[in-house]
């Protein structure tokens, strides 16, 4: 039985997945990186040091999960993403682990990005693994990117993956994580701050800030430090910002289908896994994937299922 194993280590979470094919079935364990009490997130050198830590309990526990045969391929996420330049230290922890294992397993090494993860890791959970054969639009949004891109298909990286627009200042998960610390929530701030959005009784009207496209966030932050100031309560100053990050994606959305037309829509990414965000995207666009939680945030199944497309690919092409 075909298996692939798959291994992320972002700048939040340690993960590792294996992939049994005939299955269509993902196995996955996953841990995030601790950060101290009201801190935004952490450097390089201490997200490596936490990898080095926590990869062989996450390995330990995957494979005392379930019992798997030999791998037919390995891969691991080496960079953010597949542009000129993109590197993040804390990606050499699981790419190291994973040459270690395809050496020792004698099978095919695929890197990807972790972006093109994400984007796997959604259609796998949205059951639509078939678009990687067409054009499609994509978003990616995290704390590190808000990534609307155009994707195609790619002989060498599965898909072709071009910046349509993004963010000009913070990112959508920065503006969640900021908000949320702002209201003494615990980092990361997502979970909680959709559980206090869900009480709000307030939802104040919201205009976009977009530049050819490109959102601007920081608006955000500083309109929800204001309403505080002015005695508004915490859940609705929550739902102000959730409801400002969905009409933003909403804004993208259009802009982008204006210039490529209506094609597919994927939403990827751990702010993706905010259901308020979501329902008010699909409420626009019905026939819009999603993942499901566990493959919103950071996670190795996408990359897992890169290794079994690469694999196919060279074995039937």
């Amino acid at each position: 039985m075909p298996e692939f194993l798959g291994i992320d280590t972002s700048n939040y979470t340690t993960s590792a997945a294996v992939y049994i094919s005939e299955e269509n079935r993902i196995v996955q364990r996953k841990r995030l990186l601790p950060v101290k009490e009201g801190a935004l997130g952490l450097r390089q050198s201490d997200a490596v040091f936490h990898h080095t830590k926590q990869l062989p309990d996450i390995v330990e526990e995957l494979f005392s999960a379930e019992k798997f045969g030999g791998f037919s391929a390995v891969s691991a996420s080496a960079r953010p993403r597949n542009i000129e330049g993109s590197y993040m230290p804390c990606f050499l922890c699981g790419e190291g682990l994973a040459r270690c294992l395809a050496a020792v397993e004698k099978v095919p090494l695929y890197t990807t990005s972790h972006q093109i993860g994400h984007i796997l890791a959604a259609l796998y959970s949205a059951d639509k693994l078939d678009y990687v054969k067409q054009p499609f639009i994509a978003f990616h949004v995290s704390g590190g990117t808000t990534d609307c891109l155009l994707c195609n298909p790619d002989d060498v990286d599965i898909l072709n993956v071009t910046e349509i627009c993004s963010s000009l200042d913070l990112n959508g998960g920065q503006a969640v994580d900021r908000v949320g610390l702002m209201l003494g929530l615990k980092f990361p701030c997502g979970a909680e701050l959709e559980k206090l959005a869900a009480k709000s009784d307030r939802h104040l009207k919201i205009k976009p800030v977009l530049k050819n496209g490109c959102c601007c966030l920081s608006g955000v932050e500083n309109k929800c430090r204001a309403m505080l100031d002015k005695g508004e309560t915490p859940e609705n100053t929550a739902a102000y910002c959730l409801d400002f990050i969905a009409e933003t994606i909403i804004s993208m959305t259009e802009y982008a289908m204006e210039k490529y037309g209506r094609l597919p829509l994927v939403y990827a990414g751990g702010v993706m896994s905010d259901r308020l965000i979501r329902d008010k995207i699909i409420s626009r666009y019905k026939d819009a994937a999603f993942a499901e939680p566990q493959y919103s945030c950071d996670n190795a199944a996408g990359t897992a299922i890169f290794a079994y497309l690469k694999w196919s690919e060279e074995k039937c092409p």
